[in-house]
């Protein structure tokens, strides 16, 4: 399917794009071009860009960052993340084993984002962030529909997944990328295809301070074929919407969480300032 998804097909990839807009009710309307004609490969058209004004971006702290549904999200207790009734799995297991990376989401939050094929495929920013590491850990590529994250222990710990860490004005901030059955590969913006190559070890890149900073709303990264988004806070940081309840669909831009405390620059101020 990756293969396929790349190949230049002409008549039969417009065929197959045609088909899945029709199966899956694809929304054409939002993309900044609607024609099926217009995408040459698969890839192409399942990591379309928006029409300028699609997403309006919402004025609160932290905004949701993709198009999908909320799987689950809530507090990360005892460094274990839920995934659904009867499974958690560790922040150790999602960061690769990484010890001491886990222990600064200690009594954080967390949030579980699945696209599903039908969504807009590209990733951005919840808030500003600098980025610091980005960590390629291999695995397997179970499905992450709702009915599979009820049923495989340790899902999201197990897939091949992109971990990405950035630090913000809030504090250091998680975004990983989990792959799926037959997604192709994972982008950044500012690494490019991380998958392939799959050399079934964990790789790791680190970054200056200052090197890569993206602003709030701006595109981080993309899946080529979809999969699902899993965000950490530290704790003290995040407060959810109250909107917000597991299975709810969610859109890029609108409002995911306000500061769980006030900054130090607010809460230095007095009612005269």
């Amino acid at each position: 399917m990756g293969a396929f998804a790349g190949w230049r097909g002409g008549p039969v990839t417009r065929a197959a794009i045609g088909r899945f807009v029709t199966r899956y009710r694809v929304d054409m309307s939002e993309a900044a071009d609607p024609r099926v004609e217009a995408y040459p490969t698969f890839n192409e058209f399942f990591t379309r860009a928006l029409r300028p004004g699609a997403r309006p971006m919402a004025d609160a702290p932290f905004i949701c960052p993709v198009d999908g549904a909320i799987s689950q999200f809530g507090p990360i207790e005892q460094g274990q993340i839920f995934q659904a009734k009867g499974h958690s799995y560790s922040a150790q297991a999602l960061l690769a084993g990484d010890e001491a990376l886990a222990r600064r989401f200690d009594g954080g939050q967390f949030a579980t984002l699945y696209l599903s094929p039908r969504d807009y495929h590209r990733i951005h920013m919840p808030c500003e962030g600098s980025l610091t590491r980005m960590i390629y850990v291999p695995g397997d590529l179970y499905s992450v529909n709702p009915l599979t994250a009820r049923h495989v222990p340790g899902l999201f710990a197990r897939n091949e997944r992109v971990v990405c860490l950035f630090e913000t004005a809030q504090g250091p901030m998680v975004l990983v990328l989990v792959g799926a059955t037959i997604v192709g590969s994972m982008a950044t913006v500012w690494h490019g295809v991380v998958n392939p190559p799959r050399t079934g070890h964990v790789r790791q890149w680190r970054y200056e301070p200052g090197s890569v900073v993206l602003r709030q709303g701006q595109e981080m990264g993309r899946f080529l074929l979809g999969s699902t988004v899993v965000i950490l806070f530290p704790k003290d940081v995040a407060s959810f919407h109250p909107d917000w309840a597991p299975a709810r669909p969610v859109r890029l831009g609108e409002a995911m969480a306000s500061s769980a405390t006030p900054s130090p620059d607010l809460a230095s101020r007095t009612d005269t300032d």
